[in-house]
């Protein structure tokens, strides 16, 4: 019989999947978010791992993850003392070593559900699939003022230049293959908001399409964007990405073909 999900065998074993979330100042909402994501995980048919990231955090949120009880989900911290959201999450994808892996924010304002089919496309050939609120079949709880959905409007049309075709570059819920992710993590050099657009424009750019999924999305308390402080700081920042990519372009190579299914190794400490 394979071991049952909740126990600690399956917990030792390698991770198929690891998910990464960038903290600073979260003890609010993290305690809740790792609730609902360790949950989900532990209901998966396979091992599985979260990576929080403590990026510079002057609350207790590195202690909320030290004091954690062991669980079926190992749960592990990485410090970045580089500050910004990118610079955090490319510190733990650097830190993954599963054959898949994605972020998602503390908050959890993507439903989990979307987990599914994020690793199943992977699973079936996919390198990259983001959660998209421009989906048609999305369905998007937004409480944003008239300003910030102004600017986010004038956001998506510069990040759509630089990653065309992908209508929504900023939705924090992002799955890669392993390798590819760490790769290009490695080359990540935006430490603020608009990190997302580089990744995928470094992905793209090795020649993997970006798959954008529904989800059910809801505008959660506690966002520390603000279209006041941020906007012009976000717009040089996609003018660097802009000039990076045009003056450090990766080697052009083939777009990826498709892929088989992933299978597991056969090695008795591999998966079922």
């Amino acid at each position: 019989m394979p071991p049952s999900p909740q126990g600690e065998e399956w917990a030792s074993r390698p991770p198929l999947l690891e998910i990464v979330i960038p903290a600073r100042n979260e003890e609010g909402r993290l305690p809740g978010g790792l609730l609902q994501l360790c949950a989900k995980l532990a209901r998966m048919p396979f091992p599985t791992a979260v990576i929080v990231v403590d990026n510079n955090s002057t609350d207790s949120t590195a202690e909320i993850i030290r004091s954690r009880p062991r669980g079926p989900v190992p749960v592990r911290l990485i410090q970045c003392p580089t500050p910004g959201k990118g610079a955090a999450v490319r510190a733990g994808l650097l830190g993954t070593s599963a054959p898949f892996v994605g972020f998602c924010d503390a908050d959890m304002a993507t439903d989990l559900d979307a987990v599914d089919v994020a690793l199943g496309l992977l699973l079936s050939g996919e390198r990259v699939v983001i959660g998209s609120r421009a989906h048609r079949d999305s369905h998007v709880e937004n409480r944003h003022s008239r300003v910030r959905e102004l600017g986010a409007y004038g956001f998506r049309t510069l990040a759509g230049a630089l990653v065309p075709g992908v209508g929504d570059t900023q939705c924090g819920f992002k799955f890669f293959d392993g390798v590819l992710a760490r790769e290009t993590a490695a080359r990540l050099r935006t430490p603020g908001f608009a990190f997302d657009v580089e990744l995928l424009a470094r992905c793209v750019e090795q020649g993997s399409a970006v798959r954008e999924i529904p989800v059910r999305w809801r505008d959660m308390p506690g966002s520390r964007f603000s279209p006041a402080r941020h906007t012009f700081g976000i717009v040089l920042e996609l003018g660097r990405i802009w000039l990076r990519l045009r003056a450090h372009p990766l080697p052009v190579r083939p777009a990826d073909p498709p892929r088989p299914a992933w299978e597991p190794p056969l090695d008795p400490v591999g998966y079922p």
